[in-house]
This record gives C-alpha cells, structure tokens and sequence, in this order.
C-alpha cells in the first residue's frame, strides 16, 4: 500500500469520527486544533486506524502524531 493511498483511507476515517468536512483535511490539519478532536476522538481514530490497516500501533507514540500528514507517515512505518 502506498502513501497516497494510506492518506485517503486516513482523511475518510478522519471525517467519519470528527464528522468534518473531507475539504476541511489537509495535510498539516492538527486534529486537535484544525479538526476539533478532543481526547476521546483521538482514542477512536487510533482505533479506527489499527482497524483499518490491521495493525497495532503504540499507543503512546500515536497520541504524539499531530497532523493528518504524521498519521501517513506513522502508519505507512508499521506497514513496511
């Protein structure tokens, strides 16, 4: 899988658990501070992700992803 699409499959399960506009996910989106998560979404999205791409991710490491962008990159290193 790619990083183009890892970023799509993480802006769609972005939107679905912030209930944001998908226009409103770029990039460098902070999810706390551009896309409104707050501790309990970030918990779902971390969910949501390991779900996803069938994986289990450091949760502690996770929670320390900031941006749409970091999300990319951090799954696409446990997919290698």
């Amino acid at each position: 899988m790619d990083k183009s699409e890892i970023k799509t499959i993480v802006e769609r399960v972005t939107a679905q658990i912030l209930k944001v506009d998908p226009k409103e996910i770029t990039p460098t989106a902070n999810f706390s501070f551009d896309l409104g998560a707050d501790s309990m979404q970030s918990i779902e999205l971390i969910a949501a992700f390991e779900e996803e791409f069938d994986i289990q991710m450091d949760e502690q490491k996770a929670r320390e992803v900031q941006t749409v962008e970091g999300a990319v990159e951090f799954i696409a290193g446990y997919l290698k």
